[in-house]
């Protein structure tokens, strides 16, 4: 009953119409005094005419509705799940349909692609931090004078890889902010080079780092990210020699090392998403995120990146600190 009391409140426009035309007739009869049987017989056929394309207009109606009902549990819609309707509103409401549900279809492809992309890396960043800490516990257990150097460097990577998947997750965020204003590059690198001052003793890796003072349209947080990736990727690829940082032309920020280098065939690959290449097997805790990361990021700032690296020689990571339609705020 309830779908019958839907039809014709939908039906009601276009039955009262029709009795209203009914009343037109029976006036136009009567004003001309025919008579009454002629009028009630032409109105007993009309009718019986009218109940039964009612009668095949609400089966359809019946149809249509189960239709959309079933169309509401599938995730998307194709043209064997439409009822045929060739009417110009109903093909323009079948295109609207197929466009909202090719939407529908890439979003939950696109979401799906983004959830796989998310699990596959907290399975690599669980493994990447278990590490660390079954150090640090080798070294509690095992060790009566603790060696609070490598403690030290053992706590400091357990923070890299924090700091590393919460920039994952925010880099994407829509809450992510950036703030852009004048720096000076020595204020942001300074800090950063303390940071990582117990590497570079620990290792015993020469720093040669020249101040510039020069003022760079930024956002120190993102930049700050930058660098420290790049310093770590230098840091934890050179086993023994140099790390030079400088500017070059008060736009180029260079970080160059003496390390192990590139393999010429993995550079074109090196900021795509979970590439390591031939150092990933050198170093099996590599992820392949953190120069995905810093490429993304980068993009966001305006700026640009671009490695430059021989084999067995070292590599040279160039930032490009130059940008375009940024305002200071």
């Amino acid at each position: 009953m309830k779908i019958v009391k839907h039809y014709f409140k939908d039906k009601l426009k276009i039955i009262g119409l029709f009795m209203i035309c009914g009343c037109i007739f029976m006036f136009i009869f009567k004003l001309y005094q025919l008579e009454l049987e002629a009028i009630v017989y032409s109105c007993y056929l009309c009718a019986i005419f009218l109940g039964s394309v009612m009668i095949f207009d609400f089966i359809q109606y019946v149809k249509k509705h189960e239709a959309m009902q079933t169309n509401l549990e599938i995730a998307w819609l194709k043209d064997h799940h439409l009822i045929k309707d060739d009417t110009l509103i109903g093909k323009d409401y079948q295109q609207v349909i197929h466009y909202l549900s090719k939407q529908l279809h890439d979003e939950m492809t696109k979401a799906d692609e983004d959830r796989k992309s998310l699990e596959d890396y907290y399975s690599l960043w669980v493994h990447q931090i278990k590490l660390p800490i079954a150090a640090i516990k080798l070294l509690l257990e095992t060790q009566e004078s603790l060696d609070k150097r490598l403690l030290k460097s053992e706590l400091f990577r357990i923070d890299q890889y924090v700091n590393m998947v919460l920039t994952y997750l925010r880099m994407n965020s829509i809450d992510t902010d950036y703030h852009f204003a004048k720096y000076d590059i020595d204020n942001i690198i300074r800090p950063i080079i303390r940071k990582f001052s117990n590497e570079f003793i620990r290792k015993k890796i020469r720093l040669n780092y020249t101040e510039n003072h020069t003022s760079i349209l930024t956002d120190d947080k993102w930049l700050s990210f930058i660098i420290e990736q790049l310093l770590s990727n230098a840091l934890k690829y050179t086993e023994k020699g140099f790390i030079n940082i400088y500017m070059e032309d008060d736009q180029k920020l260079i970080i160059e090392d003496s390390g192990i280098g590139i393999d010429a065939c993995d550079i074109p690959r090196i900021f795509e998403k979970g590439y390591t290449g031939f150092n990933g097997r050198y170093d099996k805790k590599a992820s392949g995120i953190g120069l995905y990361l810093c490429q993304n990021i980068a993009e966001h700032l305006s700026h640009q990146i671009k490695i430059q690296s021989q084999k067995n020689i070292g590599t040279k990571a160039v930032l490009y600190l130059g940008h375009y339609d940024l305002k200071v705020e």
